[in-house]
């Protein structure tokens, strides 16, 4: 089975870096398949952007997402711009101080998580994207927590690699709540 997944936000949220430990960790540490494609708008920072992996146990003959299991948005825009577009049994991650949701369709699972705020707590917003990644993590289990985190070590500056590790477990903690909060509320 394959798995089609978008992140999505604006340039400099580390959105196609996200993209890409996705298919890294999925490669490399969780032997499986995995292709990467990305989009963004021709400004270096603050346009729309997105990062596009497929993920599947079998070889992957066309790289491109044509209907997303999983849609990442960080930005409203990107919110706006890709969710019409997300399977209708599928998975919405949000930063919910960043989106807010319109109306539901559907059976689509809605997750948030303040990926920004946590990131801005930790003293460093640029690792909103590995708090995203970490709970991305806990909620899919698309890729194991053990690949993500070699392939985050592998990814960042070594001088950021323990920002890096520490951001990806305060999302992926935050996500194993969600989903613990999730299963209670279902019984």
């Amino acid at each position: 089975m394959m798995t089609e997944i978008r992140i999505s936000g604006y340039g400099g949220q580390g959105i196609i870096r996200c993209g890409y430990i996705i298919g890294k960790a999925t490669s490399l540490y969780d032997n499986k398949y995995a292709t990467l494609t990305q989009s963004f708008g021709p400004e270096a920072r603050g346009s729309a952007c997105s990062a596009q992996v497929l993920v599947s146990e079998d070889k992957i003959l066309y790289p491109y997402v044509t209907l997303p299991h999983i849609l990442v948005a960080m930005s409203q825009e990107a919110y706006t711009k890709f969710s019409p577009n997300l399977d209708l049994n599928g998975i919405l991650i949000i930063d919910d101080d960043l989106v807010t949701l319109q109306e539901a369709r559907g059976n689509i699972k809605t997750y948030a998580i303040p990926s920004t705020r946590l990131a801005e707590e930790m003293g460093a917003k640029i690792v909103a994207n590995i708090v995203m990644l970490g709970f991305f993590t806990a909620i899919t289990g698309v890729i194991t927590p053990e690949a993500a985190k070699k392939a985050v070590s592998d990814s960042v500056p070594q001088r950021l690699v323990d920002l890096n590790l520490r951001a990806f477990e305060k999302g992926f903690k935050f996500g194993q709540e969600v989903k613990e909060v999730s299963k209670v509320e279902k019984v």
